[in-house]
């Protein structure tokens, strides 16, 4: 069996992996392409899969806290924008001052976007702000 070094880096070792999240080949995103429109949003964003292969590559290369954070971003792809900056809004010390908000958001993101991970961090958070003080609002 092969090891997922193998394919490091993806673009020039298995570039039909390298597709972005609309599944638009990464040769496919010229500048031409862009100009022409034939470009979207989606089709600059990196994919879930994408971002896996790189996580089994970081963790065969012994990186798995980079590779955690690659799984992670991978659940976040899904997840639209203003989701992710008013989540980081409300986890930011002194911006909520109960921690139901925080418990919802968690539970939203695990059931509508599968983000599993990422709702267990928010729910670590949440104990550790509970048991530090840290809902009082001050902002």
């Amino acid at each position: 069996m092969s090891s997922p070094l193998d394919i490091y880096p993806i673009s020039e070792e298995a570039p039909e992996r390298a597709v972005s999240a609309s599944g638009m080949p990464l040769d496919r995103l010229t500048l031409d392409a862009v100009v022409s429109g034939q470009v979207g949003a989606r089709d600059i964003r990196i994919s879930a899969d994408v971002l896996k292969l790189q996580a089994g590559i970081a963790r065969a290369a012994g990186r798995d806290r980079l590779a955690l954070n690659l799984e992670r971003a991978a659940e976040l792809v899904e997840v639209p924008q203003d989701v992710i900056l008013e989540t980081y809004e409300m986890m930011r010390p002194g911006r909520i001052s109960d921690p139901a908000p925080l418990s919802e958001r968690a539970e939203m993101l695990r059931r509508e976007y599968g983000a599993h991970s990422i709702a267990a961090l928010i729910d670590e958070a949440v104990a550790v702000y509970e048991r530090r003080n840290l809902f009082r609002r001050r902002y």
